[in-house]
């Protein structure tokens, strides 16, 4: 379930109706917030399961005038260092002129019927600011199939810093129309603060 608007109260509630641990996750994000007034929003709940746990997450992401807001908050089965379950809650603010990349995949059954404004099937929003990077390396060859020599290693970085990814099927089509409003809004503030 995701939910997208522009207002602290409208962000209030939508976190609210996501219905996972409320209070907690309001209190983190208006703290993270402060008195800055909400430009766009995006409340995302995601269930996974582990082994045989079935896990709750949720992801808000907030932006106002001069900064992008990350929530996560994700709940724990009691343990060796809690006897009973808990919960963790961060929130990451980060100023718009330090988000590098906002990347929007669409996912379109039957592309060649496509039809401008239809909505995708899925969509995965990356957004990068520098703060998590992912190396992926992998041994480097040459050209000749006989040669045993070691040409060392090639790879790639990525900017990895956050991906949500939200489908028609599994959240719905306004799930999807919120996170490429909230994309859109992102994309746009973020290009005026390279102004």
């Amino acid at each position: 379930m995701a939910k997208t608007g522009t207002t602290t109260q409208g962000l209030r509630a939508a976190i609210e109706r996501s219905g996972y641990y409320p209070a907690l996750v309001a209190e983190a994000v208006e703290a993270a917030v402060g008195g800055e007034p909400v430009a766009s929003y995006l409340v995302h709940q995601e269930t996974t399961f582990d082994s045989n746990e079935v896990r709750r997450h949720v992801t808000v992401l907030v932006l106002t005038g001069n900064r992008f807001i990350v929530s996560h908050t994700d709940e724990q089965a009691a343990d060796t260092t809690s006897p009973a379950p808990y919960a963790t809650t961060s929130t990451e603010s980060v100023k718009l002129d330090r988000i590098s990349s906002v990347v929007v995949s669409r996912v379109v059954a039957n592309p060649e019927k496509y039809v401008p404004g239809t909505l995708p099937r899925e969509v995965v929003l990356t957004i990068g600011w520098g703060a998590v990077s992912r190396i992926d390396l992998e041994p480097a060859a040459c050209g000749d199939p006989n040669c045993e020599a070691d040409h060392g290693y090639t790879g790639n970085t990525t900017a990895d810093d956050l991906s949500l990814r939200v489908s028609e099927a599994g959240d719905g089509p306004d799930t999807v129309r919120q996170t490429l409003a909230f994309a859109q809004a992102l994309s746009e503030a973020t290009a005026a603060a390279d102004r």
